[in-house]
């Protein structure tokens, strides 16, 4: 079974950062591009990042671009998402996703449990 376990949230101040890391099993992560996703209370989900299955292609969402960077280490099977800069409206619960292809950034079929990211002053 496909299983993505996110790790690393807590709290920061804006302008702080924080690293969060999704480790997966059960598929071959090399052949499969992943994502992160995030999710505040009575709001949709937020797509937020994509990396290709082989890392060298990486997309992000407006809000974001430019203070976060999604990398991945294919021998460990991890995917992580630098924060820096936080701002308050970053806060929310974060989600790791599978990709469905090899460059599935935005077409993902797997979502782990999440990871509570709070910013606050």
């Amino acid at each position: 079974q496909v299983k993505l376990v996110e790790s690393g949230g807590g709290w920061a101040q804006p302008g702080g950062s924080l690293r969060l890391s999704c480790v997966a099993s059960g598929f071959t992560f090399n052949n499969y591009a992943m994502a992160w996703a995030r999710q505040v209370p009575g709001k949709g989900l937020e797509w937020v990042s994509g990396i290709f299955s082989d890392g060298k292609g990486t997309t992000y969402a407006d809000s974001v671009k430019g203070r976060f960077t999604i990398s991945r280490d294919n021998a460990k099977n991890t995917v992580f998402l630098q924060m820096n800069n936080l701002k308050p409206e970053d806060a929310a619960l974060y989600y790791c996703a599978k990709g469905s292809y090899s460059r599935g950034v935005r077409e993902t079929d797997y979502w782990g449990q999440g990871t509570e990211v709070t910013v606050s002053s």
